[in-house]
């Protein structure tokens, strides 16, 4: 018997978390984004950290940082004020998205070893999912949303190497625009730069 209808309702599946909501942002009174975004950035971090971890295993981290949310298109997105009236049955929620898929043991591994946090690898990609909002926090913080500078230092402390704790100090002080607005004055008041057309 075929498999594809499997494969392609798990595709779905994971595909809805682009409509998934992340509802922590409701509280900060700005941002938004979806759960299938939040699961992009933490993923490009994990790649970053797994890079300058020594013996981190890439492969590994790369997977967990991808599907750490998967349940959530189940459950949905529950924050800190709602984790202290609702609990989100995660497990069984993360058991019946990937039930007969040819790799549901590999997902349940990963799965149940981020869950634990007691690798290495499990480790960096909770620090890579911390360090994804915290960089969303920066970002508003430099716009003038005070308490988004609260959020940044809570997050800190969740944070569990310290590669990360390393990171984040030097993120709090690094302009987030920084990166193509190094020029501003070249580019605002010559935008023809060199080896461009103008």
């Amino acid at each position: 018997m075929s498999q594809s209808p499997k494969i392609l309702e798990f595709l779905f599946e994971t595909a809805s978390l682009r409509r998934t909501p992340r509802t922590g942002y409701q509280f900060l009174g700005q941002g938004q984004e979806s759960v299938a975004e939040h699961s992009f950035g933490v993923t490009v971090i994990a790649f970053v950290l797994a890079r300058l971890a020594k013996g981190a295993n890439l492969e590994k981290i790369l997977k967990m940082a991808l599907f750490h949310d998967l349940a959530e298109a189940r459950t949905g997105d529950l924050n800190y004020v709602n984790k202290r009236y609702v609990k989100a049955l995660e497990t069984e929620a993360m058991t019946d998205a990937v039930k007969g898929l040819p790799f549901e043991a590999e997902l349940m591994e990963l799965f149940n070893e981020w869950r634990a946090g007691e690798t290495l690898e499990a480790q960096l990609a909770a620090d890579a999912d911390q360090l994804d909002m915290m960089l969303e926090l920066r970002r508003l913080a430099s716009q003038g949303l005070t308490q988004a500078t609260e959020w940044f230092g809570y997050a800190v402390l969740r944070l569990k190497t310290d590669l990360a704790k390393t990171l984040a100090k030097e993120l709090s002080q690094t302009d987030p625009d920084g990166w193509w607005f190094k020029r501003r004055a070249e580019l605002w008041i010559n935008p023809a730069l060199k080896g461009e057309e103008s």
